[in-house]
């Protein structure tokens, strides 16, 4: 029996102008769209059984007011430059990033969530190890903040895998041509 791969996927929301979050880390904006349901979110969560985050990403979650950590039914990894103890919810990840995600994807197991952080899907995408985006666009224009992509010289060839709208929202699904691990 053929294994089925296992894909490295985003899944994120984005202002229409390429923003996560305002520079001061809101995500306010967001909430003031008119969204459908949870936009998509809980077909999505089934798909996955691992999430992946940087270190500001898990950091900004601990921050809100949660009363139990969001991911915790999950494989949990924070990648982190600071070597921190483990703790019930998450792994933290100090070696190297794109070995260990490669590892990840050999194993059997669900997709592989990438929860949140500029670096670290700068990281992947450098890498050469996402197979999939999964972009919700919100119809709103921030003009600054954090950006989805940052700027350098890494090119992928993408294919548009599907389209959904969630009343104002529009999800753009993508899948990598070439380039990613095989």
């Amino acid at each position: 029996m053929l294994k089925q791969k296992r894909n490295l996927v985003l899944f994120i929301s984005s202002s229409l102008d390429g923003y996560i979050a305002t520079k001061d880390e809101s995500l306010e904006w967001l909430f003031e769209v008119d969204g459908e349901g949870d936009n998509g979110f809980t077909e999505f969560y089934e798909t996955v059984d691992t999430v992946l985050m940087g270190r500001t990403t898990y950091d900004w979650i601990m921050k809100q007011d949660v009363k139990e950590f969001p991911y915790r039914d999950k494989d949990s990894y924070v990648f982190t430059r600071t070597a921190t103890a483990d703790n019930e919810n998450v792994k933290f990840i100090t070696h190297n990033v794109v070995e260990f995600v490669q590892d990840l994807k050999a194993r059997e197991g669900k997709n592989i969530w990438i929860v949140g952080g500029g670096e670290l899907l700068h990281t992947f995408i450098q890498g050469k190890i996402v197979d999939e985006f999964i972009i919700t666009l919100a119809p709103k224009i921030i003009g600054s903040g954090i950006p989805l992509f940052k700027e350098d010289d890494n090119q992928l060839n993408l294919s548009l895998k599907g389209i959904k709208q969630w009343n104002q929202f529009v999800e753009l699904h993508y899948e990598c041509k070439e380039g990613t691990d095989e």
